[in-house]
């Protein structure tokens, strides 16, 4: 596996790997998180990726040659989330292609993400996400390393704030 920097050149990808998740969460029944519409369908989401690319450093996981996963890493979090009182990294739209679960692409993608954290010279890595189907994404990042801290809503999406101190 290697991680490259990406950027905007790299949106259909981005976009090819989000729709795949979608598939993969509504062939487990969570429509909750993100939909049941591909992003490739909905512009507002599709703006929102390319926004988010821009905002901040987009790395993106290969294995052999392909786009594996993806992360992107802002100085701040989205605008539902308040910022931390102090210099943070936040890990905004990390997502695994269906095809690559189970070959470690989020772990690799969180380790670089604490990597870059450190190098930026910054102690504070911080990544939400849903908080629903019974906890899986919360205790999946828990099992890398990070703590919950503060729970939001966003209408009826529930979330949760977690942080990893590196």
């Amino acid at each position: 596996m290697k991680i490259r920097k990406g950027g905007v050149d790299d949106l259909p990808a981005i976009i090819s790997v989000l729709d795949s998740a979608v598939v993969w969460l509504n062939g487990k029944g969570i429509t909750a998180q993100w939909g049941t519409e591909p992003y490739s369908a909905r512009p507002a989401a599709v703006q929102q990726v390319e926004d988010t690319v821009t905002e901040g450093d987009l790395w993106i996981a290969e294995i052999d040659g392909v786009p594996a996963g993806m992360m992107t890493l802002t100085p701040h979090p989205g605008r539902h989330v308040p910022p931390a009182d102090e210099p943070e990294v936040y890990v905004r739209m990390l997502a695994t292609d269906v095809r690559f679960h189970g070959h470690g692409v989020g772990a690799a993608l969180l380790a670089h993400a604490a990597g870059e954290t450190r190098r930026q010279g910054v102690s504070l890595l911080r990544v939400d996400c849903f908080a629903g189907s019974e906890g899986r994404l919360v205790a999946y990042y828990e099992s890398q390393g990070f703590t919950r801290t503060e729970p939001f809503a966003v209408g009826e999406w529930q979330g949760q704030v977690l942080e990893q101190r590196v």
